[in-house]
């Protein structure tokens, strides 16, 4: 989780992933998920981007459920401690001409958080697996 103040620099934003193992030395398989509270739709609380581990195969994710929630359990642990539940609205994908949006639930219980997601997900590409097992 990156907090970024601007709308404006995710426009500017150009991944290198191959650098992501040597700057991310504690866990050098993650990916990067910048976010700012500025947002291009007014029903958003957040907006995004994700780039993605240089050992998951791509670049970027459009629009990341996973991710989204992570930012649901940021938000009531470092933005809004007081608070013990959250539902917003993650928008992602502008940049790379996927427009998307996560809605977030999240509900503190003690140390336990209840996170979920829901949104539309498209179908891009159909791809055979195969295990040695």
């Amino acid at each position: 989780m990156i907090p970024i103040r601007k709308l404006t620099s995710f426009q500017q934003m150009k991944p290198d992933s191959s650098l992501f193992p040597e700057i991310l030395d504690e866990n050098p398989k993650a990916s990067l998920h910048p976010f700012a509270l500025e947002t291009r739709d007014s029903d958003a609380l957040m907006h995004a981007r994700h780039f993605s581990s240089p050992f998951s195969g791509t670049t970027e994710d459009p629009v990341t459920g996973t991710a989204s929630g992570v930012m649901g359990a940021y938000y009531l642990e470092y933005m809004n401690s007081e608070m013990d539940q959250a539902l917003f609205v993650v928008e992602q994908g502008h940049e790379v001409g996927r427009d998307g949006k996560v809605l977030v639930s999240v509900v503190r219980d003690g140390q336990d958080m209840d996170v979920r997601i829901q949104g539309t997900a498209v179908f891009v590409e159909e791809m055979k697996v195969e295990l040695d097992t």
